[in-house]
């Protein structure tokens, strides 16, 4: 709730602001600037940009509009206050910034040269919904052919949550890939590695949180 509160309040003062597309280049996170961290040095924004390394936090607090955040929002809620029974409210911050930084480096490595910025939760929430996956991946769901129950509800989650975000950003006409831009495309490699860090973030937080009781469960 206190990271979905402050993304609604960043949201609304960016924009309130009247500079949101200004603050998606500033603080988005743009593959290319890793590369080129003074990228944007000439392009006549009114602020500074955010450090290269701090954007793929500073992008998930960024939203291309009220159906993006909300539906962000929700998911995060939904699955987030699940997860923190399990893995504790104090461990839900690693698992959020881990996701963030998995998500850009995902964007990163399908297009290290993309210069249009990223902006969106959805990547760090994947991490949370990859975590809600591993944690409560045998309920309601049938092993199919060769692979398990959970990793089948891991898969329908991954790819649901993605086919979700597409159509938000078909409907907004601002998908996770920038604002303004008439863009309705889904950042894949972000979805794809805040889910794959929320998979491999899960049993070390668990093992943090109970130690030698995590691996006998």
């Amino acid at each position: 709730m206190a990271i979905a509160m402050v993304t609604v309040g960043v949201f609304l003062l960016a924009r309130m602001s009247g500079y949101e597309a200004e603050l998606a280049y500033a603080a988005g996170f743009i593959p290319a600037r890793v590369a080129q961290p003074d990228l944007l040095a000439h392009a006549g924004l009114s602020f500074p940009t955010v450090p290269v390394w701090l954007t793929p936090l500073s992008s998930a607090l960024l939203h291309g509009g009220w159906l993006h955040l909300g539906f962000n929002m929700l998911m995060l809620v939904f699955c987030g206050r699940q997860v923190e029974e399990v893995v504790g409210g104090r461990l839900m911050i690693p698992l959020y910034v881990g996701g963030a930084y998995a998500a850009a480096f995902g964007q990163w490595a399908l297009g290290p040269q993309i210069a249009v910025p990223m902006i969106g939760a959805s990547g760090a929430i994947s991490a949370v919904i990859g975590a809600y996956a591993l944690l409560f991946g045998n309920r309601e769901v049938k092993a199919w052919g060769p692979f398990p129950a959970s990793v089948v509800r891991m898969l329908w989650l991954g790819a649901g949550w993605t086919m979700l975000q597409f159509l938000i950003g078909i409907a907004s006409s601002a998908g996770t890939l920038g604002l303004g831009t008439g863009n309705a495309e889904v950042a894949i490699g972000a979805h794809i590695g805040g889910f794959i860090a929320g998979l491999l973030l899960t049993r070390p937080l668990l093992k943090i949180r109970f130690g030698g009781r995590a691996s006998r469960q």
